[in-house]
Formats: structure tokens, C-alpha cells, sequence
């Protein structure tokens, strides 16, 4: 079988799930796709999964509560162990980069990481993954009884539904005791929606001016469309926006259905983490700027003039 970790908070299953399954799908290897969700009180991260996979193996359990590498890292390999499981994949977050090399250990299995395509290549698989600050593109293959793989988020399309709904197995897992406690957590507040998650995201660079223009600009903009906010790395080094908001090779990559860039001049890095959006709409005063080469829609001219007209006409 395939075996898809799922990646789920607050109840509910992420997009990053949906593109692991893509992933899968990909590769046209025999076997079910299999979705593992792990924690506690997650029936209805189950049901969700269910959509998109073959079957569904729920590990409900009290001990599942907190996410712990170690935890995660043995129920996985068990569960890969006993399922037979010649493919793993992980998302390719914080936790997943965390756990998944411990799962590749465990299984004696070589790990692609971070990786933007998959496929079947014989025996084996064979992937791309981002090198050299995402300036060159690099193949690679694994060949093995098992392969374990992390897939970078919003590389891949997230999966539609399933013809039929998965069947839900319960399974028990023997849990290690976790050596790692964590013992706080402090989250940032947004009422907007996560960038991973965005159907639409508004996104400022330097060309916008200063830290007052992207909260006078940009943030109206993505309001008045239900967006996600991003930003270049140059913003966030600058001081004017949080790194979570950050877009492009050493921040998120996303693949939204409406890209709108808002002064970014479309630097290689950058382009990296956006370029598999849907559509892409670009507003720069540089008629020379990188980012028009990826635009479907592009206006040459100053953000500040620009921006208001669509803050209003957005507002109908």
C-alpha cells in the first residue's frame, strides 16, 4: 500500500493532505492509498479523509493527544511495518521534516525530501526537489523495499474526491514513551486565512513603499476578498511583516486559484514558492520586472495609484 500521514489541526484535515494524495495518485504504484490519521478526538478529521482515500486507518488515542516526533516517527513505521507499505509519504511541515527521517530509519528505507513532483521509474521512484536556493531543479531516485518521502507543501494539486468514500479501520499502536515534553505554546492570532490554505492571496514586496503602505494596501485588498496576506522575503527582512506571511523558497510555497502581486519584483527565490499558482495578477512600476515573465494578467504602474481603484471596486 501507499501510506499518506495526514497533516490535520483544529479538527480538521489540511490542503497538505490532499496534495499528498496527489502525490500518490502520481506515481501509479499497485496497492491501496492509505490515510493515517494520528492524535486524539479525530472522527471527523477520519470522515474527511475518507473522501479522498482507498481506506482510512484511524490511531485515536489519549497518548496521540500531543504530537511528539519520537511518537509520530514509531507509529508510523509501525504501522508501515504491518500494512506492508512500499511508499510513505509525509508532509513536508515542521513535524513531518522532524519525524519522517526517523521513520526512514526505523524502515531502513532511503527518504526523498522536500520533493515538488513524483513519479514511478521502474523498481523505484523518482522525484525533483529545489537545490542551490531553488536555482536548480535536481532528479532523483530511490530504489528499495520502502520508500519514505516528504512532499514539499503546494507543490502538488490538492486531490478531488474519490469515486466512493474509503473504508475506516481503528488500529492499535504500541506508543513509546515520548522523552520530550512540550510544555507551552503561544500561537499568533489572525483572523485571516492560513496561506497554506488560500484560495486567493494578496502579497506586498518592496515595492509597496514602507510598513504603513502594505497595512494601507495590501491588507485592505486581501480583506475585502476573503484572502490570505504574503509577502517577499525582502519585506519580512526589512521588518515590515512577520515571517509566517512570508512566500518563496526560504518561506512557504503555495499554489493558490488567484495570485496577486502587489509591487514584487519576482526574483528566482520567490518565484520558487508562488509559480504553480493558477492564475497570477502582477502590478509593478518596472516594466522589466521578473515577475511579468509568469503573469496571466500584469499592470505597469505605480502600486499606490493603482491598488485604491481595486481596493473600491473590490468592495462591490
Amino acid at each position: 500500500m501507499i501510506l499518506i500521514v495526514a497533516e490535520h489541526a483544529d479538527g480538521k484535515l489540511a490542503k497538505a493532505t490532499l496534495e499528498m494524495v496527489t502525490a500518490a495518485r502520481g506515481t501509479g504504484r499497485e496497492g491501496p492509498i492509505t490515510i493515517l490519521v494520528l492524535g486524539q478526538n479525530v472522527a471527523g478529521v477520519a470522515s474527511e479523509a475518507a473522501a479522498v482515500a482507498d481506506q482510512v486507518l484511524v490511531a485515536d488515542s489519549a497518548g496521540l493527544a500531543q504530537y511528539s516526533a519520537e511518537t509520530w516517527a514509531a507509529a508510523v513505521a509501525q504501522i508501515a511495518q504491518e500494512g506492508e507499505a512500499h511508499t510513505v509519504i509525509t508532509p513536508g511541515s515542521r513535524s513531518g521534516r522532524e519525524y519522517a527521517p526517523r521513520v526512514a530509519v526505523k524502515l531502513d528505507a532511503p527518504y526523498l525530501e522536500d520533493v515538488i513532483s513524483l513519479s514511478g521509474s521502474g523498481a523505484g521512484l523518482q522525484a525533483q526537489r529545489y537545490t542551490y536556493l531553488a536555482r536548480v531543479t535536481e532528479t532523483v531516485e530511490a530504489e528499495g523495499a520502502v520508500t519514505v518521502i516528504s512532499a514539499k507543501p503546494g507543490s502538488f494539486a490538492p486531490a478531488a474526491p474519490a469515486a466512493a468514500a474509503g473504508e475506516q479501520y481503528d488500529v492499535d499502536l504500541e506508543l513509546p514513551q515520548s522523552r520530550v515534553t512540550i510544555t507551552g505554546k503561544s500561537m499568533e492570532k489572525s483572523s485571516r486565512v492560513a496561506l497554506s490554505e488560500a484560495d486567493v492571496i494578496v502579497t506586498g514586496g518592496r515595492g509597496v513603499g514602507n510598513a504603513e503602505n502594505f497595512s494601507k494596501f495590501v491588507e485592505p485588498l486581501a480583506d475585502n476578498l476573503g484572502a490570505g496576506v504574503g509577502a517577499t522575503r525582502a519585506v519580512v527582512d526589512a521588518g515590515w511583516r512577520p515571517y509566517a506571511e512570508q512566500v518563496g523558497q526560504t518561506g512557504k510555497t503555495v499554489q493558490p486559484k488567484a495570485y496577486i502581486a502587489l509591487g514584487v519584483s519576482g526574483a528566482v527565490q520567490h518565484l520558487s514558492g508562488m509559480g504553480k499558482s493558477k492564475f497570477i495578477v502582477a502590478i509593478n512600476k518596472d516594466a522589466e520586472a521578473p515577475i511579468f515573465k509568469v503573469a496571466d494578467y500584469g499592470i505597469v504602474g505605480d502600486v499606490n495609484e493603482i491598488v485604491p481603484a481595486l481596493i473600491e471596486a473590490s468592495k462591490r
